[in-house]
């Protein structure tokens, strides 16, 4: 076999190992960006802070306080939306802003240097995440964000154009092994007050559909994040819809009622040497062929 064409087949082999571990490394980060959105501390392992975020005190409505000051979602909302979306009014409202037109316009890097407190002081969290969690935050704002809006009806908290019999065979297939088939296996409130996947689904889909995506923080066993899986967006609905028939416990809290999903951004060197090793590959095979026809 000629030295070319074994320098093609090379390049095609090598380039192909390098997307493939790129697009994996990509997706393990967005997902653990989104869980780090959750509650940073829990999927990090550090304590959770005990005093308010700085922030705080420029709103009056919402009156939690200590860690959930914290939580990014508890600021921009499950829907990344803040101020605009469902956590626009009842006791969740901040007055925020939400995350998800910034992150249309922005880069990972303009991302990535306002949670060290670019745009201000008391949004730096370079002192509590390293900047390997900086920047899984940054490409699940950039890369996992998506407009509620186009999923879930808020007036009603009903999913849109979602199938329901295809959510039960992927909520069998994923989820009833640890929630059960009814979701009652896991309750995240308590005896008094449970929650089981059927409240959340019906009290906040919106929190429903990111915690199905990207996974539960710090949860033992860990809860697989469905956009690791190869799961849609639309999959992740069709099991809301399905969830929404499943027991509640107690009645869940009402929540107010109140673009398009975002291309994905090729910076991952991997990924970019990756593609250009397969287009050179395949190049050279082209190249050779066209000679041999030439002859």
């Amino acid at each position: 076999m000629k030295r070319s064409v074994v320098l093609a087949l090379t390049l095609i082999l090598v380039g192909s190992m390098l997307v493939v571990s790129s697009v994996a490394a990509q997706a393990g980060s967005v997902s653990r960006g989104g869980r780090l959105y959750d509650k940073w501390w829990a999927e990090t392992g550090a304590d959770g802070p005990t005093i308010d975020q700085a922030l705080w005190a420029m709103q009056t409505t919402n009156t939690r306080s200590g860690g959930d000051t914290w939580r990014c979602k508890e600021c921009h909302g499950w829907d990344y939306l803040g101020k605009d979306g469902a956590y626009g009014s009842g006791s969740h409202f901040t007055g925020f802003p939400g995350v998800y037109d910034a992150a249309q316009t922005k880069t990972v890097e303009e991302l990535a240097a306002a949670l060290k407190g670019a745009a201000s002081p008391d949004h730096d969290f370079s002192t509590l995440l390293d900047d390997a969690a900086i920047n899984d935050l940054a490409t699940f704002l950039k890369e996992g964000l998506v407009d509620a809006r186009q999923y879930v009806d808020y007036s009603t908290k009903a999913p849109i154009s979602a199938d329901a019999t295809r959510g039960v065979q992927l909520y069998d297939g994923t989820c009833a092994a640890c929630h059960g088939s009814d979701g009652t296996s896991v309750n995240f409130g308590d005896e008094e007050e449970p929650e089981y996947v059927g409240t959340i689904a019906i009290g906040n889909p919106q929190e429903f559909l990111h915690k199905v995506r990207f996974g539960q923080p710090g949860s033992e066993p860990a809860m697989p994040a469905t956009a690791d899986l190869g799961w849609s967006v639309q999959d992740a609905v069709d099991v809301l819809a399905y969830a929404q028939t499943l027991p509640t416990g107690e009645a869940p809290e009402v929540l107010p009622e109140t673009g398009a999903e975002p291309a994905p951004l090729i910076h991952q060197p991997l990924l970019v040497i990756g593609l250009a090793s397969l287009a050179l590959g395949l190049g050279l095979l082209v190249s050779q062929g066209l000679r041999r026809a030439a002859r």
